[in-house]
């Protein structure tokens, strides 16, 4: 089809576009100087138009052309969400080198399995994420003990040691190496062109919440087909002028894909979060129109709502729930009340919903939820306030998109359609069963692994659900999670994780029972409430000490009670333990996309839990 018009953003070429880079470079010839990213420094809020990103793209690439960065070959990338993380990632493709992408959150050992497994050849890390440049320490750490890798360009980084195995340069030097009127230099506009949908384009190691991470290899395909079945999502409510913030790591498939390539696909401007804890301040101040967030920031939001809700005066607690529970009513009935509460439901949307919606920005077209199951009271309360929250759901495996909710018929209990192009099945005990172009090309360097996820094209998620009535898939569980007690009863933790955290009292949970004559649990209590019930007790507000008090005890105890009451006789928590240290990225007991890493967790408690059942 012809190009859209020349400075506005029109429908996706997808048919056009065969690589990622190819698909950057069109839409910035046509958008020009049009806003694409924004990003706060010294204070403000400052913009780039697609036509200097391009320029920096290019130059960059010709930078790591010149140090010997060619088609095939792998490039690591350690940074935080910024400007340089897009510019780097697009450079590496459009030579038809291979980005590797790697969290921020992680160690020295980490890295080294990363730079060793996929042999990369070059690593480009930010040292800005922690004074003294820790990040790119670590890195450099980690990249002189790997062979393979020749080069590390730092970003906003230290002075780092002299190293005769590894050749060490900044940001600006690379640039600089760009520029280099070198003939022999390729032109990264060319080399995008001629790469084929089916080249490699990066390689995504899983968060680990298994045990080492396998690198997963995703196609420019994979990744262009997971933007046309969000196209057709977002389709239903209108892409035009849409700010996306860009908040989850770049280095998980789910940001990577659908908050990066997914608004360059629709000519959209992307805003980087100063951080997770800056999230709230910065809805505030971009105003974003699309959010892509993970359950456990969406559970943060809901219990900070509610916690204001309790220390307002009672009229407006009461505003409050009446304009909760009749959007929720709007949701059961499927969008449409009885005419004659309509007149009410609007005056509540004036004053009670419009008010928590500005509080995110006041222009939210979408929230989008991945990375990990939404419980569906929490669904159903950003529903009830009148957010378009949207469950989707997806693997690395899968680029990772595989389905979402629509608009038009949001179901808290489900995870949606499959998107454009994604075929869904289930097998006879009960897995997804997922094909399309979305799916990998196999696991980096593990040709046993790819046979076991892969059979005749259809990737083996490992997650077990079914499709309802709708034909909406509902993940029930992760196959290998499922609980099944000394009495032959399958307990899905997940399930009962989710209630337990709904009690504002409990701030994490992990339901253990496998082998064992019933449910138990290792609870964090909620710092906030802990603290706040310890002074008006009068009582030192230290965690260890109130998970001692047999009062605080039965405080959650009683939340326990009410979490049960929701549960099965066979999914009921007999016992638990509380915990006094939170479940991190920092001391390794979660993700970087927030999901606990359960397994890690048993382990390192294991004493406590051999007492809940001695």
């Amino acid at each position: 089809p012809p190009p859209p018009p020349a400075g506005r953003p029109g429908r996706p070429r997808f048919d056009v576009w065969a690589t990622l880079p190819q698909m950057f470079f069109d839409q910035a010839d046509r958008l020009g100087g049009r806003p694409m990213l924004r990003v706060k420094r010294g204070g403000e809020w400052r913009q780039t138009g697609w036509h200097d990103v391009a320029a920096q793209v290019v130059r960059v690439a010709r930078g790591l052309a010149a140090l010997g960065v060619a088609r095939g070959d792998r490039v690591a990338l350690v940074a935080e969400n910024r400007p340089e993380w897009l510019v780097a990632d697009l450079a590496i493709m459009s030579l038809g080198a291979v980005t590797v992408p790697a969290y921020t959150t992680v160690g020295t050992p980490d890295y080294a399995h990363v730079l060793r497994d996929s042999g990369a050849k070059l690593a480009l890390a930010s040292g800005s994420t922690a004074p003294g440049g820790v990040l790119s320490r670590k890195v450099y750490a980690a990249a002189v003990e790997v062979e393979s890798c020749e080069t590390l360009v730092t970003i906003d980084g230290p002075q780092l040691p002299a190293d005769p195995h590894l050749r060490t340069l900044d940001w600006d030097g690379l640039l600089a190496l760009g520029d280099g009127d070198a003939d022999d230099l390729p032109d990264p506009r060319r080399s995008a062109a001629e790469g084929k949908a089916d080249d490699m384009a990066c390689i995504i190691y899983t968060s680990g919440t298994g045990g080492l991470p396998k690198g997963v290899m995703l196609s420019h395909r994979a990744v262009l087909a997971n933007c046309a079945g969000a196209t057709e999502v977002l389709d239903e409510i209108g892409l035009e002028d849409e700010l996306f913030l860009s908040c989850l790591p770049l280095s998980h498939a789910y940001e990577h894909s659908c908050g990066q390539f997914f608004p360059i696909s629709i000519g959209a401007e992307i805003a980087y979060a100063e951080g997770v804890d800056k999230i709230g301040a910065n809805l505030g101040e971009v105003k974003p129109t699309v959010v892509l967030v993970v359950p456990r920031l969406m559970e943060v939001v809901m219990a900070r709502i509610l916690r204001e809700v309790e220390k307002a005066p009672e009229n407006r607690r009461k505003l409050f729930n009446a304009a909760l529970e009749m959007g929720k009513e709007r949701y059961r009935r499927g969008g449409r009340l009885p005419f004659w509460k309509r007149p009410a439901d609007i005056l509540l949307d004036r004053l009670v919903r419009a008010k928590v919606r500005q509080k995110l920005g006041g222009r939210i077209k979408g929230l989008i939820s991945g990375g990990a199951a939404l419980s569906p009271e929490v669904g159903l309360f950003f529903q009830g306030l009148g957010f378009p929250l949207l469950q989707g759901y997806g693997q690395t495996e899968a680029a990772p998109l595989i389905s979402v909710n629509r608009f038009s018929n949001p179901r808290v209990d489900s995870v949606g359609k499959p998107v454009k192009d994604c075929q869904v099945r289930i097998g006879s005990d009960g897995e997804l069963l997922v094909r399309g172009p979305n799916v990998m090309l196999g696991y980096w360097n593990d040709p046993a692994a790819t046979e076991r996820a892969l059979n005749d094209g259809w990737l083996h998620t490992g997650d077990v659900g079914h499709l309802d009535e709708g034909g909406r898939i509902v993940i029930t569980d992760r196959k290998k999670d499922i609980l099944v007690t000394s009495g032959g009863d399958n307990v899905s933790p997940a399930r009962v994780e989710g209630k337990l955290t709904l009690e504002p009292e409990i701030g994490q949970a992990v339901v253990v029972g496998s082998e064992r004559p019933f449910i138990a649990a290792l609870i964090v209590p909620d710092w906030e409430i802990a603290r706040d019930w310890a002074r008006r007790r009068g009582k030192p507000e230290g965690i260890e000490g109130l998970c001692a008090d047999p009062e605080f005890r039965k405080l959650v105890s009683d939340a326990v009670d009410r979490a049960n009451a929701g549960l099965t006789q066979t999914e009921r928590v007999r016992r638990f333990a509380l915990v006094a240290n939170p479940f991190t990225i920092e001391n390794g007991l979660m993700t970087p996309t927030m999901k606990i890493k359960r397994a890690a967790v048993i382990q390192s408690l294991k004493a406590e839990l051999d007492k809940l059942y001695a």
